[in-house]
């Protein structure tokens, strides 16, 4: 079980959605993104767009709190994974809290503009935050609040003329100060390969749709559809959707942006120094290139398998779960892909089988759907036991 309590929270939906002010097309997204508008009308265009640097997405949603105080980043030095303490503002980082096994409770994007330290949060997990920061506050000189719904956030891959300052550009995939690779070889990265870049514009949430209408004439509203694709082909991991109860850094290569392998005195630093330094995680993230010629998207929570040398249904029906899949999205190019968990010591060129299962209510003779899916290695399988490495290291170290 986490140590952190986790408190129900609702975002509200966006005017951009829903409302007098709400584009015409809007469509809802799924999941945890239920909030904002998975596209408005025109997904492959709009991704097209994002990608190109001609788009602002959505994301009123997330969960934004701020901590003030002049205690603020000795503070969180001692409660996240990250080295805040001597940084020179502004500056934009990652950090984790995790429980006492190392396991993930909260992943934050923190911009510190010299005043003030966002945190900016996954939808529904602001609350949660700001819960557990005022309990662990004792006698330090700071003050937490929880602004979401004050203020709201604009995704984008690039510059967009006339918003400003605050913005949090995204480390990834670069490796931090302090950081750690668990690639085989961090240029190979898809991250590199697709050019992978983002930033998100923290606004006043009450100027949202002034903002969305006063975009230069060449740029266009996307919705999360076109952002999510671009995340998971570039490999790059989302709390709420990659992870799970019993994530830890290590089988997300997260290591590379949110952790600082340099600093100690928090929570689950024990966790991830022994497996860093002597063990190897039990999981890794893969990236999963999906068998187009299949009608809509496999389920996420589906089940993962190696493809049986007996490549038939009854074979696939009965073959071991070797993972889950954790997201998935259409690329406006590269066409379906995901990401999922997967046993550690898999090989890296087995072909894999997305196995969904009927749900308890379907009819006795249905049977499973089977999806083939091509692997991308994000997470190496020779990730962590660093010490007395003695081949493979030079490839992993930061360069």
């Amino acid at each position: 079980m986490l140590d952190v309590t986790h408190i129900e929270y609702t975002p509200e939906t966006s005017p951009l959605l829903a409302g007098e002010n709400s584009i015409h097309g809007a469509v809802a997204a799924n999941s945890y993104d239920q909030y904002v508008a998975g596209h408005y009308g025109h997904p492959v265009q709009e991704q097209r767009a994002l990608a190109n640097g001609k788009a602002v997405v959505d994301l009123s949603h997330y969960g934004i709190v701020t901590v003030t105080g002049s205690d603020r980043l000795s503070w969180l030095q001692t409660l996240t994974t990250q080295q805040t303490q001597g940084l020179q503002a502004p500056f934009s980082s990652e950090a984790l809290f995790l429980d006492l096994r190392g396991r993930i409770e909260i992943a934050t994007k923190i911009y510190e503009d010299g005043e003030t330290t966002y945190l900016l949060t996954e939808p529904t997990m602001n609350a949660t935050l700001v819960d557990w920061l005022t309990r662990m506050q004792f006698a330090s000189r700071v003050e937490v609040t929880d602004r979401t719904g004050e203020l709201a956030l604009l995704g984008a891959t690039d510059e967009v003329p006339g918003l400003s300052d605050p913005v949090w550009v995204d480390p990834w995939p670069g490796i931090s100060p302090g950081g750690f690779a668990y690639t085989e070889a961090p240029a190979d990265h898809p991250a590199v390969h697709e050019d992978y870049a983002w930033r998100l514009y923290i606004i006043e949430a009450d100027k949202l749709v002034e903002t969305i209408n006063g975009l230069p004439e060449d740029f266009r509203i996307a919705g999360t559809m076109a952002s999510e694709a671009l995340r998971v082909a570039a490999g790059r991991p989302r709390q709420l959707f990659d992870t799970d109860e019993r994530s830890i850094p290590h089988e997300l290569d997260w290591l590379r942006t949110a952790v600082h392998l340099g600093k100690g005195c928090y929570k689950g630093q024990e966790t991830v120094a022994r497996v860093h330094n002597l063990g190897h995680p039990p999981r890794r993230l893969v990236g999963l290139m999906i068998d187009g010629s299949v009608h809509g998207l496999p389920e996420v929570g589906a089940e993962i398998i190696v493809r049986p040398d007996a490549d038939d249904e009854a074979a696939m029906a009965s073959a071991r779960s070797i993972g889950t899949l954790k997201s998935v999205a259409m690329h406006h190019e590269m066409g379906a892909v995901g990401t999922a968990m997967i046993r550690r010591n898999t090989k890296p060129d087995a072909q894999l089988i997305i196995r969904e299962v009927p749900p308890e209510d379907a009819a006795e003779d249905e049977q499973p759907n089977f999806t083939a899916a091509a692997q991308e290695t994000l997470t190496s399988p020779s990730a962590g036991k660093v010490v007395g490495r003695v081949q493979g290291l030079t490839d992993l170290r930061r360069r």
